[in-house]
């Protein structure tokens, strides 16, 4: 199974270094050097890791062949590619890698449907679940422990319990119960 791990961003200096906008929980292991990634489009790999550090919060990657801003400004927006056993799970039983969640169904705790899972956004303080709604529309849903009470593998699940307006027909359902009372 193949996963976008980073996605590669401008040139730094005039060494070959990139900047990477990483998109997996995991870049110790999956974008260290040695590694060799499958990029898209896949004219400009496979691409091998040189050298990587972290400099003023960014993680800076250097690839074996492109070693001046030239090369690797034509890099720019390459998507990096890791090949990942399916199989493969994290060593805490409560994380997932991306690949795991893709496709879960998400419910509310009654049962009712709220959409599938089609992508996982990794941003700097917390994840997203982009779940598309069986109308087509999208919604993002915080992978925090408060929001989603359960994953479940075996079932193809994940079970939210979010707070009113986060999904709009629960904010419909408390506003009609707030004009009820």
């Amino acid at each position: 199974m193949q996963l976008v791990v980073a996605r590669i961003g401008r040139a730094h200096g005039i060494k070959g270094e990139v900047t990477v906008e990483v998109r997996t929980d995991e870049p110790e292991l999956r974008l260290a050097p040695g590694a060799v990634l499958a990029t898209d489009p896949a004219s400009t790999g496979p691409l091998t890791i040189e050298t990587g550090r972290v400099h003023s919060g960014r993680l800076l990657l250097r690839f074996e062949g492109h070693t001046d801003r030239s090369a690797a400004e034509a890099l720019r927006n390459t998507l990096l590619i890791a090949d990942v056993d399916p199989d493969e799970t994290p060593d805490d039983e409560d994380e997932y890698y991306d690949h795991q969640l893709i496709d879960l169904d998400v419910v509310l705790p009654d049962g009712t449907e709220v959409g599938r899972i089609t992508e996982i956004s990794h941003l700097p303080h917390q994840d997203l679940f982009i779940v598309e709604r069986p109308d087509g529309s999208e919604v993002m849903v915080p992978f925090v422990e408060e929001i989603v009470t359960e994953v479940d593998l075996e079932e193809q699940r994940a079970v939210i319990d979010p707070p009113p307006g986060l999904i709009d027909d629960r904010a419909e359902t408390a506003s009609s119960r707030d004009d009820e009372a």
